[in-house]
């Protein structure tokens, strides 16, 4: 009976739970911000780890800007205290090199999602009665 998740599947999960607490406690820069560990990909021969993190922040951000350069230094620069503290937590003989990147997803479903609102043409249910009103003689008469 074959298993609803694999192996790999399943350490990448725990690896992400287990990297979201040590950031969020361990990791004391200040040049990290409010990190969200987005998504944790695990290769097959648990050789590495690609980490997907989105930051905190009041305005747009892209991988471009300034803040999230930084910020993924700083957790690169830190993946081997990262490294060594997942491997005692989750008692992993082989522990993958941890490679973070800024998570695009939510910016591209922000902009994806302000493209349908304009196709659509987002107006509230009210607006778009009262305009077929207008536009009915049989009830304009």
């Amino acid at each position: 009976m074959p298993r609803e998740f694999s192996r790999i599947d399943r350490i990448g999960d725990q690896m992400q739970r287990e990297l979201a607490q040590l950031i969020q406690r361990e990791v004391k820069d200040p040049r990290v911000g409010m990190v969200t560990v987005n998504a944790v990909k695990v290769s097959r021969d648990l050789g590495y780890a690609d980490i997907y993190v989105s930051l905190l922040s009041t305005e747009e951000l892209t991988e471009e800007s300034p803040e999230v350069k930084e910020s993924i230094s700083v957790l690169n620069k830190a993946s081997g205290f990262l490294r060594g503290q997942v491997g005692r937590a989750m008692k992993l003989r082989v522990v993958p090199q941890l490679r973070f990147h800024f998570d695009t997803l939510q910016g591209y479903s922000r902009k994806m999602d302000s493209l349908i609102r304009e196709a659509v043409g987002d107006k509230p249910a009210v607006d778009r009665n009262g305009d077929e009103d207008q536009d009915d003689p049989e009830r304009n008469a």
